[in-house]
């Protein structure tokens, strides 16, 4: 007996020790493992620069490196990036995607909260034969240096300096930070030492360049830096010298630790060393901060040139005939084929990588630029493409690498030209498909009913669709059996039942959105009826492949900013008036009009159309499949679906639409509306007759019933993820290259 009790007593012992062993693994922190080797002072080295050319110790001996990679930003649909809610389970999922892609190296800008650098080590304890790099970003104070004016102002330095040192020691999992309030910086307690990992380091953001300049004329005398690491030579202005510092302390940090990695710091085409003639803004060509003006002293890992560079910013991609001297493969003059052609040869003696490059899949455009390259305006199909073509180009041009903005759409992002028609503090509750900063990414984001109801003809999946979540409009319009509508974080769903099958031959639809007070109650479109409360928004389906949203006059947004208050655009008094009866089409703004002193040549003002709505099909399975597909009709069924700003809304999430009421400023003003009244219509191309809004005029819009919604907040929020169509592109195109361009001529 005492022998059995013994023995039982030995066994449970055991389990004990064995779970207590697996819990103890799995809190402590896996050894990163990495081929690397020692250079003097005993410094271990993965990468390290070597001439023009990035270099990686495999295989017991230096090999050229290409960085194939994605920048990846801190927020998820719902929230802003301060809230830090990315989980090790996304990051672990998202790595995978990423490596399946092609990549091996991810850019992130600034110290992420300890999970990530949990997620990348366990992630590559897993895949050592193949492990998944990292550049770590330092985020400079990009506020007070702009407010300031003064990078040598003592408070901004120490604030940068205190970063450079956080971020280093965050790497590699020796520090614990503090929650600062309101600073949406990371805190936690950081003990995964992910350094073993590390590509390199970029130290700052883009450099605002007056901010640039007033640094450089308020400190003439600064002296020459130099540093233990590195030093500014001769040539350097004052921030130059600022910024050798900065990568020193870096580098020093680092050193502590027992390793060297490549560094360099963030620059964008706005301050490149680059003459830029045909640039039509002075502030995009006024000063210069040179990567050729700083030197390592002792870092063996070296030193490198990193730019962010897109096609169609500044304005001198579209302009500058001096920057269209080069053709493509495709035979194409192309500006940014030249423009990474001369930056590659003024960098003559050190590596350059493209850190940011890409055009995003949105129906909103920002700027214009050669070749289509829009800034916006492009399918998850086009983006992939032009996404690749860029990619191909660097890699042509003998650059060290490549690396794609962005990984994952975030929508808490803004746009110059749609920040004044919505809410900053929500912005990251709901999918604005016209602020096209949202939608860099090649793993979608889509709004939560993306993968419920597929824009296809088809109303099937309205059936699946819960009761609670979708409303069969009660209204009795000839010409139409039944008009169900629902919503989610994107856009307003319609469902239209015809009484016949739709010939676009021979009628057009109509859909009026009444939200506000005001409006149009008469308009062309109306072949003579009129209505009781007017209409704020208008689509149009007259054409067999797009449709159209228009905007009332005196509803216009781009009117009332860019004619009444700015007195850019002409326009007519009476367009402003209520019950213009004029439909205006929805336009952005895409270059503001630029002139002496501000220009060095007048620059027209310039804008485009937004409110094009094409026929397809929005399921991701069908071969014909567009991301931008917004309507589709086939024998009596007709689906839509309307991102919501077209209809007027600063927010859906609670319920705001932009007033009529002007401020005197550039930011309008929003109200909560009840939700919106739907009024359709058909018209007889041939006798232009009416059919639906029957009785006398005016025809009682009022008495049609209102589709609303509750509110909702960060914690309804939900999104389907899903790779796009430029997922797939990129990865042919990434796993096409292998290494860098040996000589480049």
């Amino acid at each position: 007996m005492k022998k059995l009790f013994k023995s039982g007593f030995v066994k449970l012992g055991l389990v004990i020790i064995i779970a207590g062993g697996a819990v103890a693994y799995w809190l402590m922190p896996p050894v990163a493992k990495v081929e690397s080797t020692e250079i003097s002072k005993g410094y271990k080295v993965k990468f390290k620069t070597n001439g023009t050319q990035m270099e990686q110790f495999q295989n017991q001996s230096w090999k050229p490196y290409f960085a194939k990679g994605v920048n990846m930003g801190a927020a998820l649909p719902g929230h802003f990036p301060g809230e830090l809610e990315i989980s090790k389970e996304d990051y672990t999922r998202w790595f995978e995607m990423i490596q399946e892609m092609g990549a091996n190296v991810i850019r992130v800008y600034t110290i992420l909260k300890p999970e990530f650098y949990e997620a990348l080590v366990r992630y590559n304890a897993k895949h050592q034969d193949n492990p998944l790099f990292f550049i770590q970003g330092v985020w400079s104070p990009e506020e007070q240096l702009i407010a300031g004016q003064n990078a040598f102002d003592p408070k901004v330095k120490q604030k940068f300096e205190k970063e450079v040192q956080e971020a280093v020691e965050a790497v590699y999992g020796n520090i614990e930070l503090e929650a600062e309030p309101h600073s949406g910086k990371a805190s936690g307690n950081y003990v995964f030492n992910a350094g073993p990992y590390l590509m390199g380091w970029i130290i700052g953001t883009e450099w605002d360049p007056v901010m640039v300049d007033k640094t450089n004329k308020n400190n003439p005398g600064a002296a020459d830096y130099k540093g233990e690491h590195f030093q500014s030579k001769p040539e350097a202005n004052p921030f130059e010298k600022w910024l050798a510092e900065m990568v020193d302390i870096a580098a020093a940090t680092e050193a502590k630790h027992g390793w060297q990695h490549p560094i360099a710091f963030s620059n964008w085409v706005t301050t490149d060393p680059l003459e830029h003639p045909g640039e039509p803004l002075v502030a995009e060509d006024m000063v210069s901060v040179d990567p050729m003006h700083i030197e390592a002293v002792d870092w063996d890992a070296g030193y490198f040139a990193s730019y962010h560079v897109y096609p169609y910013y500044p304005d001198f991609f579209t302009f500058d005939k001096t920057f269209q001297t080069m053709k493509n493969d495709k035979g194409e003059v192309d500006s940014y084929k030249t423009y990474l052609h001369e930056l590659k040869k003024y960098h003559n003696n050190m590596p350059i990588m493209i850190t940011e490059f890409g055009v995003p899949a949105s129906q909103g455009i920002a700027h214009t630029g050669m070749l289509g390259r829009n800034q916006g305006g492009h399918d998850d199909k086009t983006q992939g493409e032009m996404d690749a073509d860029m990619f191909r180009q660097i890699h042509q041009e003998g650059y060290s690498g490549a690396i794609l903005f962005t990984w994952q759409d975030e929508w808490f992002k803004k746009t110059w030209n749609t920040l004044n028609y919505d809410i900053p503090d929500r912005r990251a509750y709901w999918y604005n498909t016209l602020t096209n900063e949202s939608h860099f990414g090649v793993l979608g984001m889509y709004p939560s009913k993306d993968d419920v109801i597929h824009i296809n003809g088809d109303a099937s999946d309205w059936d699946k669709l819960d009761d609670g979540d979708k409303t069969k409009l009660d209204m009795q319009m000839e010409g139409f059996n039944e008009i169900w509508a629902t919503h989610d974080e994107g856009y307003l769903y319609l469902l239209a039942k015809l009484s016949e099958p739709f010939d676009f031959s021979k009628n057009s639809i109509y859909f009026g959105f009444d939200t506000l007070k005001g409006g149009n109650r008469h308009a062309p479109q109306l072949q003579g009826k009129t209505l009781d409360e007017g209409l704020e928004t208008l689509i149009e389906l007259g054409n067999k492949d797009i449709g159209q949203m228009m905007i009332a006059s005196d509803y216009d947004f781009h009117t009332r900013l860019y004619g009444k208050l700015s007195k850019i655009l002409a326009y007519d008094p009476k367009e402003l008036q209520d019950d213009s009866g004029i439909f205006n089409p929805w336009k952005l703004v895409v270059n503001y009009l630029l002139e002496y002193p501000d220009s060095r040549v007048d620059h027209p003002f310039g804008d485009i159309e937004v409110g094009d709505l094409l026929r397809g099909t929005s399921d991701p399975q069908d071969p014909n499949y567009n991301s931008k597909a917004m309507w589709q009709a086939k024998g009596d069924v007709l689906e839509i679906r309307i991102p919501w700003m077209l209809l007027g809304f600063s927010d859906p999430s609670s319920l705001s639409a932009i007033s009529y009421k002007d401020t005197g400023t550039k930011q309008f003003e929003s109200v909560k509306v009840e939700g919106v009244r739907i009024v359709p219509w058909i018209v007889r191309n041939d006798s232009k007759e009416v059919i639906g809004l029957e009785g006398n005029s005016p025809y009682p819009v009022s008495k049609l019933p209102l589709y609303s919604w509750k509110r909702w907040e960060d914690i309804d929020v939900n999104y389907v993820e899903r790779p796009k169509q430029s997922y797939s592109i990129m990865q042919k195109a990434m796993r096409e290259v292998d290494q860098p361009v040996s000589e480049h001529k």
